[in-house]
């Protein structure tokens, strides 16, 4: 059997928070403003893979309005979701993400998310691509105001 899942995310960019994509700070004067860490491609990707399984969405394994979710490590709510798909048998083929995001360059930091995002799933780095486009300079993402991720994931069991 095989599933296709799709995962989006958009936060606001803000002064004194940090920028991560997919487990990686990026050098930025703003950075995800969020309940946990903000990171959008986490998210974007843990959603995708909820979905593809049927097991629900990352608001339903972590809601927002609780305080220990407070500043939570992205990466470690990943894993708490993946390990739940791997116990029900799946397994990922591969993920494709977009990126929107109008600074700073993305394609500087490609390779290493996708190292990351890797690690994190426990995948091999040829199953998992990630790209960037930018706004355009139309408003939220364009004019650097929020920040965006869209993936799309294959699953089998």
């Amino acid at each position: 059997m095989i599933r296709v899942g799709l995962g989006y995310d958009i936060h606001r960019l803000i002064d004194g928070r940090r920028l991560l994509l997919g487990g990686i700070e990026l050098p930025f004067d703003k950075g995800e403003d969020g309940h946990s860490d903000g990171d959008v491609l986490f998210h974007a990707i843990a959603d995708a893979v909820l979905g593809a399984s049927g097991l629900g969405d990352i608001g339903s394994f972590f809601p927002p309005e609780e305080p220990q979710w407070k500043d939570a490590d992205s990466a470690k709510l990943l894993k708490t979701v993946i390990q739940k798909v791997y116990d029900e048998g799946w397994k990922i083929e591969n993920l494709d993400c977009v990126i929107g995001l109008e600074k700073p360059k993305f394609i500087p930091y490609r390779q290493s998310v996708i190292n990351s995002i890797a690690g994190v799933l426990g995948i091999d780095p040829s199953q998992v691509f990630v790209k960037a486009k930018t706004g355009e300079k139309l408003p939220p993402v364009g004019t650097s105001e929020a920040v965006e991720a869209t993936v799309v994931c294959l699953l089998s069991r």
